[in-house]
């Protein structure tokens, strides 16, 4: 079978051009990661890690309904992942290989690791003074926070900036009274 014509420049840029052979056991690994990429399904690997269990045992542990995991054991028995045992008028699905729950257990620490040191990341200062003196020397539009200051999308339309009858005069600027202290319609900074 002849190859499609492919612009030069196309060759040039284009990584996928080169249909190098692969392994098919990535093409699998690929398959099974995206069947327990569903985290209900992950919850049915963990549950049946321990034991083999009876969908309506799975339901009522997970707190779904019954079909729901009939859908996701459907799925994983077809991908090889769990097996069903009859026994008698009772249908026990278990793990095909129990070593998938050490693959998932590795993953999952690796995840741990990953959110702990994204952790302590947040919880660092960017430079050693910062969190000394936040806002020695400062102005008062220096302290504003990237939140605080205004993007281009925040600004108004200029259908709805205010026009010189709705700005506020002297006498509507009164101090506040007591009533209107933490109304909620002031900042709390």
């Amino acid at each position: 079978m002849a190859s499609p014509m492919v612009h030069p420049a196309m060759m040039r840029n284009c990584a996928c051009i080169q249909n190098a052979p692969m392994d098919p056991i990535w093409s699998l690994q690929s398959e099974v990661m995206k069947i327990l990429a569903s985290p209900r399904r992950l919850e049915i690997l963990h549950l049946l890690a321990d034991e083999p269990k009876e969908v309506g045992r799975l339901a009522e542990e997970m707190g779904i309904t019954q079909p729901n995991v009939s859908q996701h054991l459907a799925v994983m028995r077809a991908a090889g992942i769990v097996e069903a045992e009859r026994d008698g008028r009772e249908v026990r699905y278990h793990l095909t290989d129990p070593e998938v729950i050490d693959a998932c257990n590795l993953m999952r620490g690796v995840l741990m690791r990953r959110l702990a040191r994204l952790g302590e990341l947040s919880e660092r200062p960017t430079t050693s003074d910062e969190r000394a003196r936040p806002n020695e020397g400062a102005t008062p539009s220096d302290r504003a926070t990237p939140s605080d200051r205004a993007t281009p999308s925040d600004r108004a339309a200029p259908s709805d900036r205010a026009t010189p009858s709705d700005r506020a005069t002297p006498s509507d600027r009164a101090a506040p009274t007591a009533s209107s202290v933490g109304a909620g319609h002031g900042s709390s900074r």
